[in-house]
């Protein structure tokens, strides 16, 4: 690439590898990393799934927006792990594509990568809390990666991250930068 990227999004479903990726790629090329629920959480003083819970999640698409564009705004080298839906939500998506100096990527894992990296994360991600087994787990991310899609192969790259070491992900990212 020949422009100057301040900003690299991360986008995809969640277990795709966004924050581990954009923590190691930060490592890397001495960007700031930010993972958008843990900032809303910090700004906040709760967990998103206490969001989910007290409020509702039109309430956290609502806020959801208002960290994006305000960290979309710093003026500074910065890797941003969104949330599995942001792209979807509100005007998202247009915060992303507008955002001068930015790259958008999206971490792409199939429906059977997927399921087994949420398996075990189910309790702590209020989307997929209510889901009693394997199946109903399966279902649920095919239907909403379906869905979800459309928005996420609007970024400007794609990577797969089914069989992909981090190291090799990173790497990748970091020549584009």
């Amino acid at each position: 690439m020949n422009k100057t990227i301040n900003t690299i999004f991360l986008i995809g479903y969640m277990g795709a590898g966004k924050t581990v990726i954009g923590k190691s790629l930060s490592k890397k090329i001495n960007y700031k990393f930010y993972d958008l629920d843990n900032y809303i959480e910090i700004k906040e003083g709760k967990k998103v799934s206490e969001i989910f819970d007290q409020e509702n999640e039109v309430f956290f698409r609502k806020i959801e927006n208002k960290y994006l564009y305000q960290l979309s705004s710093k003026n500074e080298k910065k890797i941003i792990s969104t949330g599995g839906g942001t792209p979807c939500f509100k005007n998202n998506l247009n915060i992303i594509q507008d955002s001068s100096d930015s790259l958008s990527i999206y971490l792409k894992a199939n429906v059977n990568t997927l399921t087994k990296r949420l398996k075990n994360s189910i309790i702590k991600r209020p989307l997929i809390s209510h889901l009693k087994d394997h199946k109903e787990l399966r279902d649920f991310i095919t239907k909403h990666l379906f869905e979800r899609s459309f928005y996420y192969e609007k970024s400007d790259i794609k990577i797969k991250t089914d069989d992909i070491e981090l190291k090799e992900t990173v790497k990748l990212i970091s020549e584009l930068v």
